[in-house]
């Protein structure tokens, strides 16, 4: 059954938004979220080299629909993937959109940025008649935001970055770097983050400016905590009680399970409107952590003490 809107800013703002404040600050924070909403600040999404799994995980969410939290919450200017418009028709009405709310919008980038033969292989619509590389888009648009959200693991490089890396990709972060951009960028890894890291972060930006970073550009509030630490096969663990095999009762960690160095709260909010996550099934793959898939492989045999 849905939810109304209030009644999902009120979660919202204790649970996600929250997450370090005072429960007597609660009325507050829910009366300055249902402003900021009211004010629909635009959201600008690109997509780069990945496979749109994370638009698919953002799109699953249920309580409140993925139309309430896009038109109430947020404002989806721009989005390949679902908008009505395409062609040029809809990549006029992008640069429309970022010109009339420079400084003020939101962009977020689905991908990684393949800058090898000059960004040409990956090519993102034209401009004026001519091909605009992701590369482009993203300098251009990644200028005039108040901030970038690199998503998914794909923002930090991930499979497209993987050895040998044929297309010269970078992370949003580091691409940046090397272009002197200056507009701050927030990693949310994960193949895919979850739908709460998105819409949350962007609330917190909304009401509180960005949010409190690791040093890999990841909001605290969601990837401050060790799987390992919440898994819920710890106990097996500490008893030194390792599975050989799955289906084998006991710690997944000498099958491959990544959580003693993943960090994210995936163990308390699941997937799938919270039906489960990947240790209740498989195990850790480390995916929202930086240097994955290389640095984490192979899946499915030891790699950490």
């Amino acid at each position: 059954m849905p939810i109304t809107r209030r009644q999902f800013l009120k979660v919202f703002a204790g649970t996600g938004v929250a997450v370090t404040v005072s429960g007597s600050l609660l009325p507050e924070i829910v009366s300055a979220l249902e402003k900021a909403a009211a004010g629909n600040p635009p959201v600008l999404w690109i997509q780069g080299a990945g496979c749109t799994g994370c638009s698919v995980s953002l799109l699953n969410t249920t309580h409140p629909t993925i139309a309430e939290v896009l038109l109430n919450i947020i404002s989806l200017k721009f989005h390949q993937t679902v908008m009505a418009s395409a062609g040029q028709t809809a990549y006029d009405y992008l640069w429309e959109t970022a010109d009339k709310n420079y400084g003020k919008y939101f962009l977020v980038t689905e991908g990684a940025i393949e800058t090898a033969n000059e960004g040409r292989c990956c090519l993102s619509g034209e401009r004026s008649g001519k091909e605009v590389p992701f590369t482009d888009l993203t300098m251009y648009l990644g200028k005039g935001a108040a901030a970038v959200l690199a998503l998914g693991q794909c923002g930090f490089g991930g499979i497209p970055g993987a050895e040998p890396n044929p297309t010269g990709v970078k992370s949003v972060r580091d691409f940046f770097k090397s272009r002197a951009v200056k507009t701050p960028v927030i990693n949310i890894p994960g193949c895919p983050p979850h739908p709460d890291w998105i819409v949350g972060t962007i609330a917190h930006a909304l009401l509180f400016g960005i949010p409190e970073l690791d040093d890999d550009g990841r909001p605290k509030m969601f990837y401050g905590t060790l799987v390992h630490d919440n898994c819920p096969y710890r106990s097996y663990y500490d008893e030194k009680k390792f599975a050989k095999s799955f289906g084998e009762v006991g710690c997944r960690l000498e099958l491959g399970c990544k959580g003693p160095e993943s960090y994210a709260d995936c163990w308390k909010r699941g997937w799938n409107n919270n039906v489960n996550w990947c240790v209740h099934n498989s195990l850790c793959l480390g995916c929202t952590q930086p240097g994955w898939p290389d640095n984490f492989s192979p899946f499915y045999v030891k790699t950490t003490g």
